[in-house]
């Protein structure tokens, strides 16, 4: 009997331990007045003076800021930056690829004036909700996993994916169908393409850009647009899109995290993200396109690792996913095997390179390998010639399930 009096005294002991963790848990979630101040300071200098703003039917604000005083001009690098506002080139492949999608990123009568770009506002939640992510591990993507920056204290990444290099190139195109996996609150799943310079191993600079879930970070679960750039190892550090100052937006109609809808359908329609990632030969600047339009452009000056050879030489198209470390690992893409093909696993068609020149070639035999962090939960598959007429895709993808 005492043995049992024991066992229930410890189980009670247990279970007030829990609830005091969730309780001091809820409490550290509640700014005090002194974050909440900082977080106001923050809004204001991230927030430009709007010209003109809309709300959507999801609740996302988004201001029609002027060109020349968005926020990217805040970074020390560019303070005396004169806008782009078009590529001096832009890739053949991207003005006459002339795939139709039927989905649209902004609804019907959201329109900015000239002069100025579109970008999606910030609030308070939304710093709060990316402090939050940072407590738990999560600042953003890490396009080029490895062993040794594959987890941390609090997660740990995942993903399935297709590489080329290291080889000397410009430019990358990809058509990223669209899912909606279902994901705890704290997770993150990620289609996505993406370009780096300097070498994997050590200290390197990468821009990746895709479809994005993550409830936590964007107060639902909708699947937005996603742009990340980040410099490995450097003190100037690198963020989401518009969140921080670095990427020069240009256009006036699609933003950087705006909803996708529709997404594709398990053995049904298929929707497909059409994007690109090309280095301008002229002045080295990185652009980033949506179809045929460009949206903006990351400044070379702020990738000094890439500037000796003045390209990428690494390039990767793939699914990766994020999760507390004490959570099962949740699906990517559709959450099936790349295995059952078109319509029922998530791909990447039309894997595309470009020369300093704009020239679009393919990926030649033999460079581009694929990589799977954990292949029983997440697989990736590169198909080519032999599997017309889905030449040079990735599929990727799986139900996830993996702990630690």
């Amino acid at each position: 009997m005492a043995s049992f009096n024991h066992f229930v005294l410890l189980l009670l002991l247990i279970i007030t331990l829990i609830l005091s963790a969730e309780a001091t848990k809820e409490r550290r979630a509640i700014p005090s007045k002194a974050e909440r101040n900082e977080m106001k300071r923050q809004l204001k200098a991230i927030n430009k003076p709007a010209i003109k703003s809309f709300k959507t039917e999801h609740g996302d604000i988004f201001d029609c800021i002027d060109i020349h005083k968005q926020l990217a001009f805040d970074h020390h690098l560019l303070k005396n930056h004169s806008v782009q506002l078009r590529p001096t080139t832009v890739p053949e492949y991207i003005t006459g690829n002339n795939i139709s999608e039927s989905f649209s990123l902004l609804q019907e009568g959201i329109s900015c004036p000239d002069g100025t770009v579109i970008v999606k506002r910030t609030t308070m939640q939304d710093l709060m909700h990316a402090q939050r992510l940072k407590s738990m591990g999560f600042e953003g993507p890490r396009p080029f996993l490895t062993e040794t920056n594959n987890m941390n204290f609090n997660g740990k990444f995942y993903d399935a994916r297709a590489d080329y290099g290291p080889n000397p190139f410009a430019g990358v195109a990809g058509n990223i169908n669209i899912w909606k996996p279902k994901i705890l609150q704290d997770q993150v799943s990620i289609g996505y393409m993406a370009v780096s310079g300097g070498p994997i191993e050590e200290d390197f600079a990468s821009i990746s850009v895709g479809w994005i879930v993550n409830p936590s970070m964007h107060h639902g679960d909708h699947v937005r647009l996603y742009a990340y750039w980040t410099l490995h190892g450097s003190s100037t550090g690198g963020c989401y899109g518009m969140s921080c100052p670095g990427f020069v937006q240009v256009s006036k109609t699609i933003p950087v995290g705006a909803v996708l809808q529709p997404f594709s359908i398990y053995n049904g329609r298929q929707y497909e993200l059409r994007l690109g990632l090309f280095q301008d030969s002229g002045t080295g600047n990185w652009w980033f396109v949506f179809k045929e339009e460009i949206i903006g452009y990351w400044p070379a000056s702020l990738f000094k690792s890439w500037m000796e050879s003045n390209s990428a030489n690494y390039a990767s198209w793939g699914g990766q996913v994020y999760s507390p470390i004490r959570e099962k690992s949740p699906p990517m893409g559709s959450g099936h095997w790349p295995s059952e093909g078109f319509h029922k696993a998530a791909f990447i068609s039309g894997l595309k390179l470009f020369d300093g020149h704009g020239k679009v070639y393919n990926p030649g035999r033999g460079t581009v390998k694929v990589h799977e962090s954990r292949p029983i939960c997440y697989k990736a598959r590169y198909v080519h010639d032999v599997d017309k007429p889905w030449l040079k895709s990735v599929y990727f993808g799986g139900p996830g399930g993996c702990i630690g």
